[in-house]
């Protein structure tokens, strides 16, 4: 483990997602074992951490963020000792371990829910958000499920509604009762004394709904829809005022926060989807006493033009202030950005390596998602393969989220060396010739450039910890910002274009090497070939 207590603070963390890494017993899903056997491989990255989806048990009607038992391990994946086990390596190999905690709702066969639901009295009674039909016996509002439909499902039992933020079988918990607020502190405390160094907390802004249920407001025309949701589904119609992202969210993250720092070096990143996602970080990571980081999906969408990149980073600048950001270009839960990204791209290897410097070049932290060091592209899932249930009912205009969750590459074999048998999504063939082991026997492959452009980032202080400025160029294709940190500063030019792109610049400046990217400097004239960044110091 590293002796640094601010490791996160502009650290390098790989999402592995247990289900697709690596399957070591032969039934086709991934599992703590096979995760073990690769840390080294992930340390060989350079990265400063691992964060693992979920691993909790679970019936897996989600895939792991329905959780029906909140301090056990999955038989799928399994056991406390392999867990235990998997902990101990990757500290071994210097490598920080954070876990997914899935705390705003449950799956609805945990036990507490279904004590919740036998009648309004029994104990566990307001652990959940019920609330009586209309008069009509329609919903209490209109509130919508992010997978579809209303956000409320009928109980014939208590003859009530209760609310489901996303599938109907994982009900929300109602965060307005203290018991609720504190189980959940406590299940953070038995996994950081089990040894974990963090969190990534799942959907961080939705814990708390507004009591008095009113109807969210409709986004009017021209106004931005919500971060998170695909803008064809009905969910980013509204905007969503009264059932995310309320006032009591701020003082539960401060006890959350009071709770990590019992436990030196440990730290949290929040995923927040929201209207108004980096006003949201703003106000989850300034002031030093609530989230350390958090990510919103600012550049897990499509926009990806050099004019967004800078509004993003100029809204950034005058929003969060002393927040910390966790920059993202892929995770579970969104297309491969090599393909969302990069899919026109002439170079899509190349391209892919570019993007990934971008988030490296930023001001906060970083997540990169397995497989995204390889250039993998979003798979091709069949429909009759798929298993994504927010996928099936938007098909074919949203295809879910399967095509970014296939497995991991090791090798060419048939089922890419994370098998012996079909795995429980199809391998694309297209992977293959980008498996890790193909790679790593190619000393030109984008494998070897990652790993390069990492451990030259890591080394510089001015990129882990320092300021960032937009900068004007005299070409609008271009991205250009400078990095500043106790008296260094660092200029970073990148064209993230098919072609050749020139400007001149304000100073003299002196190329930096070691990231293994090119340029070409004369006098003030700066030419940066197709997908390539220029590093430069005074």
């Amino acid at each position: 483990m590293t002796s640094d207590l601010n490791w996160w603070k502009g650290g390098i963390i790989y999402q592995i997602y247990p289900r697709s890494f690596m399957d070591s017993n032969g039934d086709g899903i991934g599992d703590l074992v096979g995760i073990t056997g690769k840390l080294e491989y992930v340390a060989s990255l350079g990265v400063d951490g691992i964060w693992l989806s979920p691993i909790f048990t679970s019936p897996m009607k989600d895939f792991g963020y329905d959780v029906s038992d909140y301090r056990d391990i999955d038989p799928m994946f399994g056991t406390l000792a392999d867990f235990k086990a998997l902990t101990e390596r990757a500290h071994a190999l210097g490598l920080q371990v954070m876990i997914d905690q899935v705390i705003s709702h449950s799956s609805d066969v945990h036990p507490w829910f279904e004590e919740s639901r036998q009648d309004k009295t029994n104990p566990k009674a307001d652990w959940y958000v019920w609330s009586d039909p209309k008069p009509d016996g329609s919903p209490p509002n209109n509130w919508l499920s992010i997978f579809g439909g209303s956000a409320w499902k009928w109980d014939s039992r208590r003859l009530q509604y209760y609310l489901h933020n996303f599938l109907e079988s994982q009900p929300d918990f109602n965060f307005h009762h203290p018991e609720v607020r504190q189980v959940h502190l406590d299940t953070m405390r038995f996994w950081l004394d089990m040894g974990v160094d963090g969190f990534r907390l799942d959907t961080v802004n939705f814990y708390f709904h507004s009591q008095g249920l009113e109807d969210n407001p409709p986004v009017l025309p021209g106004e931005p829809k919500t971060m998170g949701a695909p803008h064809d589904n009905p969910y980013t119609y509204q905007r969503h005022v009264y059932d995310l992202s309320r006032p009591e969210n701020v003082p539960f993250l401060q006890q959350v926060r009071a709770l990590l720092e019992e436990y030196p070096g440990r730290a949290m990143v929040g995923e927040i989807g929201d209207d108004f996602p980096l006003k949201r970080m703003a106000e989850y990571t300034s002031g030093g006493d609530k989230l350390h980081m958090a990510y919103t999906f600012d550049f897990l969408n499509k926009p990806h033009s050099p004019e967004y990149i800078r509004t993003t980073l100029t809204n950034m600048n005058e929003t969060v202030a002393d927040g910390w950001p966790c920059w993202a270009l892929s995770n579970h839960d969104v297309m491969r950005a090599r393909t969302r990204w990069g899919g026109d791209a002439t170079d899509g290897e190349q391209y892919a390596l570019t993007a990934m410097a971008l988030i490296l070049s930023l001001r906060g932290s970083v997540c990169l998602y397995q497989g995204e060091e390889l250039g993998l592209p979003e798979a091709d899932v069949p429909f009759e393969r798929i298993q994504d249930p927010y996928g099936i009912p938007l098909w074919p205009v949203f295809k879910g989220r399967d095509g970014c969750r296939t497995p991991m590459v090791w090798d060419e074999s048939e089922q890419g060396g994370f098998s012996t048998v079909e795995p429980w999504l199809p391998v694309d063939p297209r992977h293959l010739s980008l498996s890790v082991a193909v790679q790593e026997a190619n000393s030109d492959a984008l494998l070897h450039k990652v790993r390069r452009l990492i451990y030259w980032r890591q080394q510089q202080a001015v990129l882990r910890k320092g300021s960032l400025t937009l900068l004007p160029v005299d070409n609008e294709q271009l991205v250009a910002f400078v990095r500043e940190y106790e008296g260094q500063r660092l200029w970073v030019v990148l064209n993230l274009t098919g072609e050749t792109q020139q400007a001149t610049l304000e100073a003299n400046l002196q190329p930096v090497t070691g990231h293994g990217f090119r340029s070409h400097l004369t006098g003030l004239t700066l030419t940066l070939p197709a997908y390539q960044v220029g590093y430069y110091t005074q």
